[in-house]
This record gives C-alpha cells, sequence and structure tokens, in this order.
C-alpha cells in the first residue's frame, strides 16, 4: 500500500495545479493525533520464538501534533511536524522474588515516543478553493525510551537506538477563512525502537511485601500500530 501510495505522489508532482492556500505560503497547525494499538517485546533477541514474539500491547494512544509548512511552489509544500506521545497501562508480567519464591508481579508497562517527520506534500488537482487535498511522504526519526514502575521503583534508560523510518500520508483542509482552517490526516508509518533499560532499585516494596527486582540492564523493542489519524486547526500566513 505504501509502494502505490508513493507511486501516486510522483506522479503527481509532475502535474501543475493552483496556488496553494490562496496565495498563503506558511502555515502552522496544533492537532491531536490517535493510534490504535501498540506493542512492547520484553525478549526481543531470545531464542526461544515464542518467547520472541510474545508482547505486552498498549492500546488507545491519544497525544498532541505540531505542524509547520512551507509552501516552496503553488502546489510542492515542506512540512515538518513533531508529536509527543506517552501511554502506559498495568499488567502481570514482571518475574520478581518475594521471600526467595518467584511471583509475577503487577508493573506499569508504557513508553514515550518523540517522533520527528520532515515531509513533502503535493496539493492534488480536485482541490477546490475551500478544500484542498494533499498527499505526501517523507521520512521520521523516532526517539523513545521504555516506561517500567513497580512500588516506588522505575526504569532508567542505559542506550537507545536511532530510529529512522519513512511515512506516507494523506489529507484534507478546509479552508473556514483564507487565513484559517481545519484539517484531517491519516498517516502510514511504523515507529519501531529498541532500548537498554534498567531498574534505578535492587528492591522495592509492593502491598507489604518486599520485593526483589532484576538487577542487570534488559533490552525491550516498541513497535506503534502503522495507521494514525489527527485532526486540528491551522493559521496561515503569506
Amino acid at each position: 500500500m505504501i509502494k502505490n501510495l508513493f507511486g501516486l505522489f510522483i506522479i503527481f508532482i509532475c502535474s501543475n495545479v493552483f496556488a496553494q492556500y490562496e496565495n498563503n505560503s506558511i502555515r502552522i497547525a496544533l492537532g491531536a493525533s490517535y493510534t490504535a494499538t501498540s506493542e512492547i517485546f520484553f525478549f526481543p533477541n531470545s531464542t526461544d520464538p515464542v518467547l520472541r514474539n510474545s508482547s505486552f500491547p498498549v492500546d488507545d494512544i491519544y497525544n498532541s501534533v505540531a505542524d509547520v509548512r512551507y509552501g516552496i511552489t503553488d502546489d510542492v509544500i515542506l512540512g515538518l511536524s513533531a508529536e509527543y506521545i506517552k501511554k502506559s497501562t498495568t499488567g502481570n508480567n514482571l518475574t520478581a522474588f518475594v521471600g526467595g519464591n518467584t511471583v509475577a508481579v503487577t508493573v506499569e508497562n508504557g513508553f514515550r515516543l518523540i517522533p520527528i517527520e520532515l515531509s513533502l506534500y503535493y496539493l492534488i488537482p480536485f482541490s477546490t478553493d475551500k478544500f484542498k487535498f494533499l498527499m505526501g511522504g517523507g521520512v521520521g526519526y523516532y526517539i523513545g525510551s521504555l516506561i517500567r514502575s513497580v512500588g516506588d521503583a522505575e526504569v532508567v534508560t542505559k542506550s537507545r537506538d536511532n530510529s529512522f523510518g519513512i511515512q506516507v500520508s494523506v489529507g484534507m483542509d478546509y479552508l473556514f477563512k483564507n487565513d484559517f482552517s481545519f484539517y484531517f490526516e491519516m498517516k502510514f508509518r511504523d515507529p519501531q525502537f529498541e532500548v537498554i533499560s534498567q531498574f534505578d532499585k535492587s528492591e522495592t516494596t509492593l502491598n507489604g511485601q518486599q520485593i526483589q527486582l532484576p538487577a542487570n540492564p534488559f533490552e525491550t523493542k516498541i513497535n506503534l500500530d502503522g495507521l494514525v489519524f489527527i485532526i486540528g486547526a491551522a493559521l496561515h500566513f503569506p
């Protein structure tokens, strides 16, 4: 599907249409996005395929988006966007020691992620004075960390990989006024990153019991669902 959208993008880039937004070349927008699901893989390098592919789901992710676009030509637009994503939930998926016995402990698991994406958009020819339809694509840089806490102990990031990816999108702006619009965007991407973390304490107290936590650093892989829905509002400037 991504290859098909890129193909259409190249075809459209070779044609010509009318001015971007009634001669306004700068667009500054704020929006909200929704991602349905994500997965945390706690054993990404295990030799056991069942363990390696088992994951902890983190669903219904809402976050804010800031987006700046500049009209390079009448119908080609350069965009830069940034988001801050933070989401966590609880589950019984940490093996710890209580009084010499192994137990499953309820843990808060999640992640923080900052996607920074550079895109090139094209104004689709069937756009009108009020409805501007765009499609685009580009590259993304994703900075992430794991959230994991039990009692008063939490993990700290020891190291992370540099995560890059491609993304494509389709969207529509409705110009309520010449300098103000509402917009909707649907984006396809595949943010995935690996991080090495470690608990900041060797033990903690939970439900009146002293719990010994894993002492060694551990690696996790975090993957977000590729489909994102964004709505927001934008101001347009000459």
